[in-house]
């Protein structure tokens, strides 16, 4: 699992040590093709990185109309936003096939963060960046 947070770029900046302590703290999850992972407007769980498989992020407007906004496959992550406040999914991700995710809850983030602040600082920053990337796209 080390190996496997060393390539997701949220966590790219973390020791070695970093990594072995937040390793501990993901869960699996497995779900079938078509099978909703989060629903759009609901709390969040936290941070899903896709290990195998892939989904599609699905926007649903206020007159119902559904568009794939985003597609995530091995190595990606969503649901980081969810780590910072427990407000509502921005959009709902379904998987396109077989798909497996390793889930780490806000809960369990906030703990590692508490025990190692240096950890915080490089994940916040990293955090930053992704959603000024995403504000420079869309703006």
């Amino acid at each position: 699992m080390v190996n496997f947070l060393v390539k997701i770029p949220l966590f790219h900046g973390l020791s070695d040590r970093q990594q072995k302590q937040l390793e501990n703290r993901f869960i699996t999850r497995q779900y079938k093709s078509g099978e909703t992972i989060v629903v759009q407007g609901k709390g969040g769980a936290g941070l899903f990185v896709i290990v195998s498989g892939c989904a599609d992020a699905v926007l649903e407007s206020m007159d119902g109309d559904k568009t794939v906004v985003n597609t995530f496959e091995a190595t990606d992550f969503f649901g980081e936003i969810a780590l910072l406040d427990d407000g509502p999914r921005t959009a709902s991700v379904i998987a396109k096939e077989d798909t497996v995710c390793k889930v780490l809850s806000r809960e369990d983030f906030i703990a590692s963060m508490k025990e190692d602040a240096d950890m915080g600082v490089v994940i916040s920053t990293e955090l930053a960046k992704r959603l000024r990337r995403t504000v420079s796209v869309m703006g």
